[in-house]
């Protein structure tokens, strides 16, 4: 599976908000790790430990190779397996996840595109349940998804002891609707009734990158 700019996007703020906690995070989970990407990016710039899992055998090889090639192969572990059904037997100081999209909804004939994309292996409620149990209880979670699946975000926080802490809606552009949204949370305290929202476009009127997106990615990309 190719890289994406929102995946970009998406580690370059999971390891921007890890930074700037007031707590120094020592162990990460990266649930479905695909290329390794997000571990990568978050190891860039945080001094932490990360285990990642992937279940599709062609991901997980790709994210050992480029794991095994980078200056934080020490600090990140590839595991390959079913997360539902691995026994990972601690909590973890950061979870984040880039999980399937799409439930119940029309596949392609690449059984690789569809493990990465559908949720038939990981489902929503299952990685809701898989933070729930896998999460210390200071600890922090974030996730990227599909803006439309927005609504079924707050029952199962609910369901699963969850809340949030903040919420980012992402355009392609400032003249595209949203179309994904970036999740900070943690465990369900009393100080969960309020939460953070903001937006951010990766493209602006010229069809040039937004400063936001420069200042997120510039650590990254070569040429910003």
């Amino acid at each position: 599976m190719k890289v994406t700019t929102d995946a970009c996007l998406f580690g370059a703020w999971v390891a921007h908000q890890i930074k700037n906690e007031k707590i120094s995070p020592e162990t990460a989970l990266d649930i479905g790790t695909g290329t390794g990407l997000l571990s990568l990016m978050v190891a860039q710039r945080n001094n932490l430990t990360a285990d990642t899992i992937e279940i599709d055998e062609s991901s997980w090889e790709q994210a050992k190779e480029n794991i095994a090639a980078s200056p934080w192969k020490d600090r990140i572990n590839v595991f390959h397996g079913d997360a539902r059904s691995s026994d990972l037997n601690k909590q973890y100081d950061i979870i984040f996840s880039n999980p399937p999209f799409y439930e119940k909804e029309l596949k392609s004939d690449n059984p690789g595109r569809n493990t990465a994309l559908h949720g038939s292996d990981l489902s929503f409620d299952d990685l809701m349940r898989l933070i729930h149990d896998n999460l210390s209880p200071e600890g922090l979670f974030f996730l990227l998804l599909p803006y439309k699946r927005r609504d079924e975000l707050h029952p199962l926080l609910r369901e699963h002891d969850l809340c949030l802490k903040e919420i980012v809606f992402v355009r392609q552009s400032v003249t595209h609707d949203y179309f994904r949204i970036m999740i900070k949370g943690k465990i369900r305290s009393e100080k969960c009734y309020e939460y953070f929202f903001d937006e951010l476009s990766i493209w602006n009127e010229l069809r040039q990158y937004t400063d936001e997106f420069k200042s997120l990615l510039r650590e990254y990309y070569l040429y910003l």
